[in-house]
């Protein structure tokens, strides 16, 4: 079950925590620093309860629990070793439509109490939906040295400045950059020294100091494969400075999640017989947004400069003089093959490495088919589920031999990953006996011999049986191997 993520304004609401142990207290302490109304059901409360009930900082109901108590609550917190009675309690929260958190009771409770960052006002929240509350805390254990203390001051300077912020750049890029400046530049840096005055007087600076001229400019960013944990780090920062994303349609899901959530997307994948957009109009859009002042992310599947089109793309932007920068992703070929558990290149068996793309006929026919032929090389081919009964074709007439074996990627580094294996003899068949489609990444030579052995991600290969080890035994050049075998002897 996803949880939806909420932030509650407790401050002179009333709660109820039903329970007066340790337990109780912890959740006690937690909502008074949230400025609640607490009352506190039990028959004996702790030494620190009966404390802040002395002090009237608290509400003690005596005695065990009755419905009434439920009565004009905002939120119930039921922290008593019964689980029975914790069970009624909920019950009866429930029926009064009031929210209810059950203490280590995921399956009783209608909220989740999350691990907390506090840099007031800055407040992260983590929780596993109470799967795993402690993940949650290590989650938070992480986050807290990475969340500088300096945080809160900053938070509250900025909502002091907030309305200013507002007239001075009303429009929300130029807000946005200000806002950036505010939290990336010398007032932070001056906070974190613990200079919060001076920090104000760079603020106020700031807020007169003329605005400067928005000048757009274009990121090319490669997304990777699909699995988000592959995206680079300035890939991530790029996503998130971005006011609008031009991407492909392979770019997954997951990786756009990352992207910040009012930045503007705009689809213009293509797909082989389905072009959502002609490569004119991405030209079109680049130059649109960037020359109206926007921060442009073009995202592409996998690395921009194979197969991506990214040279063309910079050509363009530098013949009319749009500022651009180039974030390099982590291209299919190696992310599958990675995935995959096939080595691209093996020390005995494939010393070199060819990409090549095979989408339509006409990039068939301009290939080097003696050369992509030769043995003791591994193809990875990009785009080509369309042209595999061609690429079989091609490879047989110029002498691969019909053995070669074959490792077909499907989705890959993606939870849904395939992988099909078989040889080059009966490819075609293969693939469509398993009804392989796009996006898949071909793999073919004697390294594909290793999907079956070395597969790691998802599900076992697809398919026949692969080269056993006797098959796949190393073939040195004779050098090396009497080298070797001088040092057995």
């Amino acid at each position: 079950m996803k949880l939806y993520p909420l932030f509650a304004d407790l401050s002179r609401r009333a709660v109820l925590v039903v329970g007066g142990g340790a337990v109780a207290e912890r959740k006690v302490a937690a909502l008074l620093a949230a400025g609640a109304q607490v009352t506190v059901g039990a028959p004996e409360l702790t030494p620190q309860l009966q404390r802040w009930a002395r002090q009237g900082r608290i509400a003690h109901r005596a005695g065990a629990f009755a419905p009434g108590w439920l009565d004009y609550v905002w939120l119930v917190v039921a922290a008593t070793a019964d689980r029975a009675l914790n069970a009624r309690v909920a019950e009866l929260a429930g029926l009064q439509r009031v929210f209810v958190n059950v203490v280590d009771d995921a399956e009783l409770s209608s909220f989740q109490v999350p691990a907390v960052i506090d840099r007031a006002p800055l407040v992260v929240a983590i929780s596993s939906g109470g799967a795993a509350p402690m993940l949650a805390r290590l989650v938070r254990e992480r986050l807290e040295t990475l969340l500088d203390h300096s945080l809160g001051p900053l938070a509250l300077l900025a909502a002091r400045l907030r309305k200013r912020i507002r007239r001075r750049h009303p429009e929300l890029a130029a807000r946005r950059r200000f806002y950036e400046g505010l939290f990336n530049g010398p007032v932070a840096a001056l906070l974190r020294k613990g200079q919060p005055k001076l920090a104000a007087e760079a603020a106020e600076q700031a807020l007169q100091d003329e605005p400067a001229a928005t000048t757009g400019s274009v990121v090319l960013v490669g997304a990777g494969p699909g699995d988000p944990g592959l995206l680079t780090l300035r890939g991530l920062r790029a996503l998130n400075e971005a006011d609008v994303i031009l991407h492909d349609r392979l770019v997954s899901a997951e990786v756009l999640e990352l992207a910040r959530r009012d930045a503007e997307r705009i689809e213009v994948g293509k797909q082989a017989g389905n072009h959502h957009a002609t490569q004119d109009e991405i030209h079109a859009l680049l130059l649109e947004h960037a020359r109206a002042g926007r921060r442009v992310v073009r995202l592409k599947g996998g690395d921009p400069f194979v197969f991506g089109r990214g040279g063309e793309e910079l050509e363009f932007l530098r013949d009319h003089d749009i500022p651009y920068e180039v974030v390099p992703g982590i291209t299919a070929a190696l992310a599958c093959a990675a995935h995959a558990g096939v080595p691209l290149t093996h020390r005995d068996h494939a010393q070199s490495v060819r990409f090549v793309t095979a989408h339509c006929r006409d990039s068939l026919d301009t290939l080097d088919w003696r050369a992509l032929a030769q043995e003791r090389q591994t193809l990875a081919v990009y785009m080509g589920v369309a042209g595999l009964e061609s690429l079989q074709e091609q490879l047989l007439a110029h002498g691969r031999a019909p053995s070669t074996l074959f490792a077909l990627v499907e989705n890959g580094t993606r939870a849904n990953q395939r992988v099909v294996t078989g040889t080059l003899a009966n490819l075609p068949e293969r693939a469509a006996a398993h009804a392989v489609r796009s996006p898949a990444l071909l793999i073919l030579g004697e390294v594909a011999a290793l999907a079956g052995r070395l597969a790691w991600f998802g599900a076992p290969p697809l398919g026949e049986a692969m080269a056993t080890v006797r098959q796949f035994k190393p073939m040195r050049p004779p050098r090396e191997a009497a080298v070797a075998q001088r040092r057995r002897a």
